[in-house]
């Protein structure tokens, strides 16, 4: 059996390109297409955040004063949620080679988060996933989705592609040369996403009659 490829997945947050930035005094504001934040007196963390987010993907963990990541994300967690709808989520591995997928918000109403699945649980790609190939990669959209995700790299097209028929994530990665966690990792921001959903046997029953 080959060896499993691929490093330790990164989970990543940057702001989405319609995003603008101002800090005027005490306060900064987000401005999208969604709409506007205020963020009254922020924490310098969340400041430098942002000016990371800004730039591109960053790391959490890597903003912060030297407290530790504990710290750092209890700073950043709550006006990261609260900014949501204005983040891209990225899932990267530490090689270097670019993103392996990213998720970009389509509703003020977004929310990620991306949560532990029961290896167990079979899952596959919606019915009305609409797949389309971009400059940047493959792009997963649904009309029943608060999310668009790109899936940037070959190691993340092919967990989709696993997809295609009910798959548990166990399954899927003991088929697949990826380390079990990049697999794990993308099988959850897909779900999070809305493009894995949990296969319901009284549904695949009805469709088949």
């Amino acid at each position: 059996m080959p060896q499993p490829i691929g490093r330790q997945p990164l989970h990543l947050w940057s702001l989405s390109e319609d995003v603008i930035v101002r800090a005027t005094g005490d306060e900064v504001v987000l401005t999208g297409r969604f709409g506007s934040e205020r963020l009254s007196d922020p924490d310098p963390i969340v400041r430098e955040a942002l000016r990371r987010m800004e730039l591109g993907p960053m790391l959490p963990a890597n903003v912060g004063t030297g407290d530790g990541e504990g710290s750092v994300c209890l700073v950043l967690l709550p006006t990261l949620s609260r900014i949501s709808h204005m983040t891209v989520r990225t899932l990267a591995l530490d090689d270097l080679k670019g993103p392996l997928l990213s998720v970009s918000p389509e509703s003020r109403q977004a929310t990620f988060s991306p949560e532990e699945l029961s290896t167990a649980d079979e899952l596959r790609l919606p019915r009305d996933v609409k797949v389309t190939l971009e400059d940047q990669g493959v792009a997963l959209e649904s009309a029943a989705s608060l999310h668009r995700v790109v899936l940037h790299r070959p190691e993340a097209v092919w967990v989709v592609a696993m997809l295609a028929w009910p798959v548990t994530p166990d399954a899927a990665s003991q088929a697949l040369p990826l380390h079990p966690e990049v697999t794990d990792g993308i099988l959850r921001y897909l779900a999070a996403a809305g493009m894995a959903e949990p296969v319901d046997d009284d549904k695949d029953d009805d469709a088949r009659l």
